[in-house]
Formats: structure tokens, sequence, C-alpha cells
């Protein structure tokens, strides 16, 4: 399912309405990145907090944005929100940490996804590892997890996300009208 919205599928839109709403009220800006995605708060060389997601690609900044929506102040505070993180190729303990801190943010990342319109696929980022990776079960947990967030409410800034992607990519809104419908809850925010 995608939309038939020109720029529908390009990054920079998902970037320009990002920006607009987390730049003015969070100082939070999401950046076109390289070949790994990074978080990085203001610090005395930049001002604004960076979502930085990989090679453009709108999946990517989905997800990132995803561990953004987590991410609780103190943890906004730290480079990647103080996370640890094993890159391709963990083995079985490792891969089982992944994913359950995978959980949330994929969960979100798939809400997120829908209301842009897109096909959320869940990734367990373990290509190269020497451990079998049971993607059926991780799915069931993020399913799970996304049920929850659709019956309870999402954590603020992805319940946000969620009604303005949808205002923009489903219903057409423009970008002046998202935000300007969304500003009033984002300045409740922190």
């Amino acid at each position: 399912m995608s939309t038939d919205r020109p720029g529908a599928d390009n990054p920079s839109t998902l970037i320009g309405l990002f920006n607009a709403l987390f730049m003015p009220t969070m100082r939070t800006e999401l950046v076109r990145g390289a070949d790994e995605p990074l978080y990085r708060p203001a610090d005395a060389d930049c001002a604004t907090y960076r979502i930085i997601f990989a090679r453009g690609y709108f999946s990517s900044a989905l997800h990132e944005i995803s561990h953004w929506c987590i991410a609780g102040y103190e943890r906004r505070q730290r480079e990647d929100y103080g996370y640890w993180y094993i890159p391709d190729g963990r083995n079985a303990d490792q891969q089982h940490a992944f994913e359950q801190v995978e959980v949330k943010p994929q969960a979100v990342e798939c809400l997120l996804a829908e209301a842009c319109g897109r096909v959320f696929h869940v990734s367990v980022d373990n290509l190269e590892g020497d451990v079998e990776v049971d993607r059926d079960a991780f799915t069931q947990k993020v399913s799970a997890q996304a049920e929850q967030y659709r019956r309870q409410g999402l954590p603020p800034r992805a319940e946000v996300l969620f009604h303005a992607f949808k205002d923009f990519y489903i219903n057409g809104l423009c970008l002046e009208d998202v935000v300007r419908k969304q500003m009033p809850v984002i300045k409740t925010l922190r």
C-alpha cells in the first residue's frame, strides 16, 4: 500500500514534515546520512538534536524516528540514546538482546509506516550472524506490541507523528495544515 501523492516516497518530504513539527519546538531535526544511522544530541558544536538515517532510505528514517519517539529525555541527551549496538554478525545471545530492545521501536515503526501508506517489514538486522533467526517469532512480537499500542495509545511523540503522517500522506492535508493541527499537542511534549 503506497500513497499516490507526489513526493510521497521521497525522504525529503518526510524530512520536511518532521522538521516542520519538531525543529521549532524540540530543536530536533531529521537528517539524511551515509552508511550508518546515528542519533546525536545537541552539543557545543551543534544546537540541534539530529536523527541521522541511513542512505536516504525512507524506511531507515521511520525506524530512527521510532527510536526517538520511545527515548525519554535523559536518553535523548546521549549519542545513540546511550544504547549499545553490535553490528551484523551477532551471536545468539547478542541477537536475543537486540530483538528484545527492537520490539517497541519496530512496533512504532509499523504504525508510522501504516500512517504513511507504506508496507512495513520487520528487521532482524543480522544477515551475517552465525545464528538462525526466527523472523516469524520476532514478527509476532512486533505485531503484538503494535496491537497493544493501537489499544492503549502510542508514546506521545509517536502519537503526534502517527496523526501528522496520516493527515499528510493518507488524508492529503498540506504541510501547513498538518503543522497547525499538531502544534498545540507538540508544545506540551518534553
